[in-house]
């Protein structure tokens, strides 16, 4: 089967069931937790990609103050 038919054919109701077993299985004190874990993970992936647009940022707000 190709992929981009299965894709297609995610509707709302899937996204509601794959939610609620993901509620079940990690419990709602986890959840927040991963979340940031994930968060963090995206960031560092961010700057590893621009490490020299943070950078220029770090010299505007120290040329601001």
């Amino acid at each position: 089967m190709n992929l981009s038919i299965l894709l297609g054919m995610v509707g709302p109701w899937q996204i509601v069931i794959i939610a609620v077993i993901i509620l079940l299985l990690f419990g709602g004190k986890k959840i927040p937790e991963l979340m940031k874990g994930l968060g963090r993970g995206v960031k560092e992936f961010k700057e590893g990609i621009n490490p020299d647009e943070e950078k220029e940022k770090e010299k505007e707000k120290e040329n601001k103050e």
